[in-house]
């Protein structure tokens, strides 16, 4: 059902009728109440797991996922609250859809295609992160001859053997941790790595000296923009090595994907809304310190447009999905940092 109403998530709780996410809002199915022996056996059937289904009776949280041959791959999170039973899955189609299919800025191509470096993509949960990156690495597996190796927790998309050799480690299931995991790639003559997501520290200095040793590499981070995706970054490290981190970040930092997801106009499901930033040497010097973070804004907007160098902001993409009428005027103001400045924008335009 969820599958056929295109939602992006389901909902099941002990007491309660299941709900699905479909354009961003939950939309409870006419269905009974789920019991708990309901949700019990739900868990089990998902965790598939002799086990870890005989520690079901005090297995509080759990991360999985598994497949459905012909539908889609699910992911999901197992949880306790007020002693009950919680699941979220989330829908992942087989398909992997292509940047065009997606409506994706053709600068991500662009990005795709860098031969080393860092590339992150931000963005809150649920902003479709996963789908932005699996579009990417595929343009790479349709273009490039090369190794790619991801590292995830669990893995969505699975891609297939193109022009590529493509290697995903699940932690948990191939490998025991992120950490690890990334150690080895390093000697699995990798030209690409994904890192499902930067987590912690360590995380951070291997997919910086991976970048430094001429890899290409893909993460996420939860953040909404580049600049609190540098304040993240830089925080996680003590004051004593802060300096030495934006140094390395300033100069392996290809570029920050922001994104977030809006309805669009027509009804018909949502549209990404991206802040794009590519380092030039204005951004550099406001990741090494020289320049408040702030500035990175007014750096981002100049690259816009024609003769630009592919960046945008939110509030640029959001204007231009407002004058093209993908999004209406109330999206649109719900959606950027300054409805007045944005109002005076539009008047001026």
């Amino acid at each position: 059902m969820a599958v056929d109403h295109r939602a992006s998530d389901v909902h099941i709780r002990t007491g309660e009728k299941p709900c699905l996410r479909i354009r961003g809002e939950l939309v409870p199915i006419q269905t009974k109440e789920f019991t708990p022996e309901d949700t019990e056996n739900i868990a089990r059937i998902i965790l598939n797991n002799k086990t870890l289904i005989e520690k079901l009776p005090t297995l509080k949280e759990y991360d999985g996922g598994f497949a459905i041959n012909g539908l889609c791959r699910i992911r999901f999170n197992f949880f306790r609250y007020d002693r009950k039973i919680g699941i979220v899955m989330r829908i992942v189609s087989e398909h992997i859809p292509s940047l065009k299919e997606l409506g994706l800025p053709s600068i991500l191509a662009k990005i795709s295609d860098q031969r080393r470096g860092l590339i992150l993509v931000t963005g809150p949960t649920g902003s479709g992160k996963s789908t932005t990156l699996a579009a990417m690495i595929d343009h790479i597996n349709d273009t490039r001859n090369c190794h790619i190796i991801s590292v995830e927790d669990p893995v969505e998309y699975l891609h297939p053997q193109k022009k590529s050799r493509v290697t995903q480690r699940e932690v948990g299931k191939d490998t025991d941790g992120f950490n690890a995991a990334l150690r080895g790639a390093l000697r699995q003559d990798p030209d690409v790595i994904l890192i499902g997501e930067m987590r912690d520290p360590e995380t951070v200095q291997i997919a910086l000296k991976a970048a430094e040793t001429g890899h290409t590499v893909f993460s996420t981070v939860h953040t909404t923009n580049a600049i609190t995706t540098m304040g993240r970054i830089i925080s996680m490290f003590p004051p004593e090595e802060q300096k030495d981190v934006r140094k390395r970040l300033s100069v392996n930092l290809h570029a920050t994907v922001s994104q977030r997801m809006l309805k669009r106009a027509d009804g018909k499901g949502v549209v990404i809304a991206q802040e794009i930033m590519t380092t030039t040497p204005g951004v550099k010097e406001c990741i090494e310190g020289d320049e408040p973070l702030e500035r990175i804004n007014e750096i981002i907007e100049e690259g816009f447009g024609p003769g630009g160098n592919g960046s945008q902001s939110f509030e640029q993409h959001i204007m231009w999905l407002l004058e093209n009428r993908v999004i209406d005027k109330q999206t649109a103001l719900s959606a950027v940092s300054s409805e007045s400045d944005f109002i005076q924008k539009l008047q001026f335009e």
